[in-house]
Order: structure tokens, then sequence, then C-alpha cells
């Protein structure tokens, strides 16, 4: 490094320009984890309402919560105990364990509950109703729910409120022993717990999942296991893996491309010289990311890094080209041309990305072409002036210089190219897996063990089957109740008809305003249900004056406005109709205001009934198959980043035929990447992976390996001091790519290993195929 002044004021130039980035960073970016930034934008109601179901929607801010280890009676007192602590705090907006209880109901609603109650719809409020029902309250009054009761007849001698909390019961519920949820064999105490926050907002998870530890860790002592699993747990687990194994392996990188650097320059300078574009690199893409998304997803950054590790091959070819006799910044003028062309051919393949309709991918293009720009243009334009002339020439190498010649021999048979293809080809075709992998699920870092217990448990509990949902779209929220009151019967018939346990909608909790409406009418006047009531005690152990405020409550009942969703979902007992219907736009900006009402199931068991159902039940119905529809959202993702694709090999072919001009040079250039392209799909194929979005964008990084060193083996001149010089730098190029990448290919993160396990068959096939195809091939040895 070079102590000049001119040299140290540049260095603390660009010092301070870095620390200037930082600073800005730190201020304006946000790291996301939420998956669906990596999916392309809906273009169906169903695929719209699948990423928001995904993301924020309140089925995937439940918990469920089991309690083991105690006797079931015991267990019981604690899932109360925990009902309790979790509903008074501010992480989570409902938790239930099936106990029912009137004293739950907001004082607002309670009168509400002749609106809400079927009861009118059946029979008047008469006479010979009141009558039947007293009697049965005296015979309620001398069985042990007596006590139960009692408080509650003066105000509601029918019972009005225990039927409507029962009809918000689950159709298919769990197994219930002291008046809580438990699991079949009676051993486990089962809860449900809703966080506020939304499954992709881990900071706001974290707070709900250390509460439920801090939870668990209390019941240790009364020998209870408090065990829970959900959406909310996952995404901070996610979170704490990836953070966790990107800074293992990240050190792990780090200090092995120290090592390997003082090994292969024999001076600590030339690191430091080599960090200097490469955090140039890493922080001009975090700048540009977090000037224009604001936000960026986690994966972006984990793959952003890695794909500016392509930037720190720059420094290495001018560290490796130096020498006596050519100053470094003519050294760098001369490779100029070739590391410019590397860097826009990797760039403009990156830039497709913008236009693939992928937010996460557009993201990753921005911080990859601004990484890669500014390490290009620091490497030619700043390096050259820190750098010290002296330093060892690798040209003088004769080590180096019979690696060369020996490389130069090897046997470049046509048909082994052939062989390649054919035998990649061969594996694509007969390969037993799908080429393609479609589930979303199999990209979850989330162990199985896992995935399963939170199946279990949700069986236990009989949560709805989130695979298929019928769908009603309607223009405001009365026509989607009055459809799904509409559909009650036929869903009633399926239940009969066994082909399916059970179904949930909004309207069991709301009624539409008519049929309100219709119950309103029906509740009597003051002084006629007083004489009912007065003629309806006779020969019964009750005084008329008893039931004052039942009277109260049914004429404040006649005179209410009718209940509305809103009103119930401020309450906490409105999170299942959230659950179910959901309002978009308000209809003041150019989207139309519109209601998507759910109808969830349990117990599908012939799904060829729930289709017929769907098409019978008129326009605005469909019936959404959550799986196919993730599918085909993954499957137009992977068609677009398909074309993005092929207009950047389009791109990069052209960049490369303006730079080089001549046809038998770009197919040297060209070749090596192309068939090692092919090569690590073949590979990938036979050993029984399936391609994924990750996958796809390793292939792209490969292939920018790979041309890099198809340029710099091309440009390698027939001066044998030139050629050792180029070898070395590809061979400290390829070793330190190799070993950061194989690295991340024994991570346990499915994404990460996707892209060491691919990118690691490309620098090896790159090298070698580079090394045969991009010279010519030489005379025979004597000639």
């Amino acid at each position: 490094m070079k102590l000049t002044r001119p040299a140290l004021l540049l260095l603390f130039l660009w010092l301070v320009l870095l620390a200037g980035l930082t600073w800005f960073v730190q201020r304006q970016l946000q790291v996301g984890t939420d998956l669906r930034l990596f999916l392309p934008s809906p273009t169906t109601p169903e695929q719209r309402l699948l990423l928001e179901e995904i993301g924020e929607g309140p089925a995937s801010r439940v918990m469920v919560i089991s309690l083991e280890g105690a006797e079931p009676e015991q267990l019981a007192d604690a899932s109360r105990t925990l009902v309790e602590n979790l509903q008074s705090s501010p992480n989570f907006r409902l938790v239930t364990n099936g106990d029912i209880s009137l004293d739950s109901v907001p004082d607002e609603l309670l009168a509400y509950r002749y609106l809400l109650s079927p009861t009118l719809d059946e029979r008047p409020l008469d006479q010979k109703y009141l009558h039947s029902e007293l009697q049965e309250r005296a015979r309620d009054l001398a069985s042990p729910a007596g006590a139960f009761l009692e408080p509650w007849l003066p105000r509601d001698p029918t019972l009005e409120l225990l039927k409507v909390l029962q009809r918000w019961q689950p159709m298919q519920e769990p197994n219930r022993l002291f008046d809580v949820w438990f699991d079949q064999e009676g051993k486990r105490a089962l809860l449900l717990a809703q966080t506020r926050a939304a499954a992709f907002d881990p900071d706001q998870q974290r707070l709900a999942v250390e509460q439920l530890n801090a939870e668990a860790e209390r019941l240790k002592g009364d020998d209870v296991t408090l065990t829970f699993s959900g959406a909310g747990k996952f995404s901070v687990m996610m979170e704490e893996r990836t953070r966790g194994e990107a800074t293992a392996l990240g050190t792990a990188a780090t200090v092995g491309m120290i090592i390997l650097l003082l090994i292969a320059y024999r001076r600590i300078g030339s690191v430091i010289l080599s960090a200097l574009p490469l955090a140039s690199a890493g922080l001009a893409g975090l700048a540009a990311v977090s000037a224009l998304f604001g936000t960026v997803h986690g994966i972006t950054l984990a793959f952003g890094f890695t794909l500016i590790g392509v930037a720190q091959d720059y420094p290495i070819h001018l560290l490796s080209h130096r020498h006596a006799t050519r100053s470094p910044v003519e050294a760098a003028r001369e490779l100029w041309p070739t590391l410019a062309t590397g860097v826009a051919s990797t760039c403009i393949a990156y830039v497709t990305f913008l236009f693939s309709g992928v937010i996460g991918l557009a993201q990753l293009a921005c911080f990859t072409v601004a990484g890669l720009a500014v390490a290009g243009l620091t490497t030619r334009f700043a390096l050259p002036v820190l750098m010290d002339p002296e330093g060892r020439d690798f040209g003088e190498s004769a080590w180096l210089g019979k690696v060369w010649q020996r490389m130069e021999r090897l046997p470049r048979p046509r048909w082994a190219g052939v062989a390649a293809i054919a035998l990649s080809i061969a594996a694509m075709v007969f390969a037993p897996q799908p080429m393609w992998e479609s589930d979303l699920s199999k990209l979850t870092p989330v162990p199985k063990e896992l995935l399963i217990q939170d199946q279990e448990l949700r069986s236990e509990l009989g949560t709805p089957d989130v695979r298929y949902l019928l769908v009603i779209t309607a223009a405001d929220t009365e026509y989607a109740l009055q459809k799904l009151e509409e559909l009650d019967e036929p869903l009633q018939k399926m239940v009969a008809d066994g082909a399916i346990s059970g179904y949930d909608h909004a309207a069991r909790y709301v009624p539409t305003a008519e049929k309100q409406r219709q119950r309103q009418a029906r509740l009597p006047e003051p002084a006629t249900l007083r004489d009912d009531v007065d003629a309806a005690v006779k020969d019964t152990p009750f005084r008329p004056d008893v039931f004052e405020p039942f009277l109260a409550d049914v004429e404040k009942a006649r005179h209410l406005r009718l209940l509305t969703v809103d009103q119930l979902r401020d309450s906490p007992l409105g999170v299942s109709v959230e659950m179910l219907l959901t309002q978009h736009g308000d209809g003041n900006d150019k989207t139309a205001a519109r209601t998507t009402a759910l109808v969830t199931f349990s117990g599908v068991q012939d799904v060829s009934a729930l289709e017929r159902f769907a098409k019978a039940a008129g326009s605005g119905v469909t019936l959404l198959d959550t799986k196919n529809a993730s599918e085909t959202l993954v499957t137009n993702q992977r068609i677009k980043i398909l074309w993005s694709l092929a207009v950047a090999a389009v791109l990069l072919a052209g960049v490369v035929t303006f730079a080089l001009r001549r046809a038998s040079r770009v197919y040297r250039v060209l070749a090596p990447m192309a068939l090692t392209t092919l090569l690590i799909i073949g590979i990938l194929q036979a050993a029984g992976v399936s391609m994924t979005l990750f996958h796809l964008i390793a292939l792209i990084l490969a292939a920018g390996l790979g041309l890099d060193y198809a340029l710099f083996f091309e440009h390698a001149a027939d001066d044998p001091m030139e050629q050792r010089r180029t070898l070395h730098a590809l061979l400290v190029c390829s070793a330190s790519t190799l070993m950061v990448f194989a690295l991340l290919a024994m991570s346990s993160l499915p994404v990460l290993r996707a892209l060491g396990l691919t990118v690691s068959i490309g620098v090896v096939s790159n090298f070698v195929l580079a090394l045969l195809l991009t010279r010519p091939t030489p005379p025979p040895h004597g000639t």
C-alpha cells in the first residue's frame, strides 16, 4: 500500500464515504422476512386472498398451545390461568380454551342476544314458551349447574346468551374435560391464541414468543409442560436461524478468505486493499436498495452479499497482474476492457430481474447492479492509486509456468462435450422427481418434526382444513352475509352426507340485517311480555318481580340499532368474524370497495362434492384450493423468471459479441458458461434435487463467474509471464469462491443450501471448461 500524500488522502476520502454510506443505511434500511416478496403479484382475487392470508391474515396469527405432564384437573386449572395471563397481554388479541363464560360477553352486546339467537325464528316469546323454559330452569337450579346459572336467571330466563355462545363454538369441537379443551386421550389441555402482530413481523412476534416461553418457565414449577406452535413462532425461528447461520458461515468465510489472500499475496496490505472494493460494493448495494425500496428482504441481503462476492474477483485480478515494469494504474488500464465486459454482462443479466414482477428479485437486481458497478469502478480508478507497484511478480513463478503448460496440454476431446450434454439431458428426462419444485413448504427451514407437531395439535383442536376454502366475493358485507345464509342449508346437507365434518362462516356469528330486523319485530310489547311473564311463573318457584332485568333487556333489544360486523369485530368475540370476513377499500380510491367472505371446512372427505357445491352456488362463489393456488403462483413466477433469463442471455451474448468482435472468440467465451449451466441442471436432477427459484438465481451467479473465468483465460496473451499472472488470479478467485459457497452448501437452510450447492458445482465446472475451451488448441508437441 502506498504511503504517499495523494494515496493517503484518497484512502481517507474513501473511508469517509464508506462511513457516510454506513450511516445512511443504518438510518434508512429495514430488513423484512415476508416471503411474499419473492412471489409474483397476484392476478386473480383468489391469489390475492392467498397472499393476504399467508402474511397478514388472522389465520396466520394463530398459535396452538398444549399443556401436559400433570393430572387433567390440574391442567384445566393451568389452562384457565394461562388464558387470564395472556388475555391481558398487549401481544395477544384473543386466547381461548373453549371455556364458555357468560361473563366474557361485553355489556353492550348482551341485549343483542335476542337478535343473534335463532329462537324467535322458530317460536314466539310468549307465555307458553316462557312457562316451559322456567320449568326447565327450576330443574337446572336443583342440578350441579345451578350455582352457575342462578346469577343469570333474572336477566336471561331462556338462556339465549348461552345459546348464542354455543352457536359460536366450532362445529367440530375438540374433546372437553373440566369445561376446557383437551386432546382425545385427555392428557393434554389445548388452547388457541391469536397474536396482534402479523406472522411475518418477527420483531413483534418475538415478544409473543418470549411471553409464552416465560409462561412455560412459570408452569415448570407446577410440573406442567407448555409447548406451542404456529406461523409466528416459525417466523421468529426462521429469522433467528437465518441470522445465526449467516453469521457463522459469514465469519468462517471471512476468516478463510483472509487466510487464502495472505497465502496468495503474503501481505496484509493486499488483504486490506482487496476489502475496499468489496466493502464499497456491499454498502452501495444496501444504500441503493434503501433509497428505492426502504424495506429489503433478508433473503435479498443473503443473496446480495454472496453475489457481491463476485466483486472480490476484481481486485484479485489487479493484485495478481501487477509487476515492476508496469504501474498498477497501467495494469488496471490494460485489464479494464476484459473486466468491464464481465461487469457489464453480469449487471445486464440482473437488470432483467427488475421487470420480473417479483419485488424480492427487483431488490436483488438493484443491490447487485449497484454493488458490482461500484466494485468495478473502484477497482479500475481508485484501487490502483493506493497500490504499491513493488511486490511479487507472479509471472516469474516457474511453478505456475509448469502448471500452465500442463493445463495447456490437457486433452480436449470433442466427444466429451457431446457426452456431457447427452448425460445432462438424460438426467433431466429420466429423473423420477419433477424438474421444478412448486411446493412453498419445501423451502421452509422449520424442522419437519415441528411441522408435524403443529399439524397434530391443529387436528386435535378441529381447526379448519387450510387447503380448501369457499370464497365469496360481494359488493358489501350485507350481500356477503345473505349469500352465506343461503348456503347454510346445503352446507348442513354436506355434513349429513359425510362430505365434510363441519364448516364455519361469518353468518353463524352475525346474522344479516334483514334477519335481525325480523327477529326484532317478533319481540313482544312491554305490557304483553309482562302479562306473559306473570302468567308463566305460576306453578313455578319463581316470583314475577325477579325478572325485571329480563323485561328491561327485551325492551332495549326492541330499539337497538342492528348489530354490524364492525361492532363485533372490535370485541374479543369478533376474532372469528375477522378471520372469515374481510373488507377491501372504501370506495374513495380507484379500487372499488368489496367484501370477501370465506367458508372454512374441517374433515374434508369428498373434494368432488365440494366442487359440485361451489359450481351450483352461482356467480361470485369460488372453491379455492390453496395448494393449487400457491403452486400456480410459483409456476407463474418461474415462467416470468425464465423469460427474464432468456432476455438476459440474449443481452449478455450481445455484450460479449460487441466486446470481442470475432465469432470464434465469442464462442470460446460463451461455450463454457452454457455447458456449465446444462451440467449443473443435469447433476442436480441426477441427485434427486428439484429446481426452485433460488436455484435459478444461483445459476445466474454461476454463469457470471463462468463468464469472468472465460474472459480472463481468453484474454491471457501468448506471453508466458502474462499467462502465469492470469492463472494465479483465476486460481485465487475460484478457490475463494468455492470455499465460500461450499460452506453455504452445508447450511441447514434450504435457500442457502441451494445457492451453495449450485454455485459450488458451477465454480468447478466453469474453471475446467473455461480452461479447456477458451484457449485455442495448441499445436502438437515438438512442431
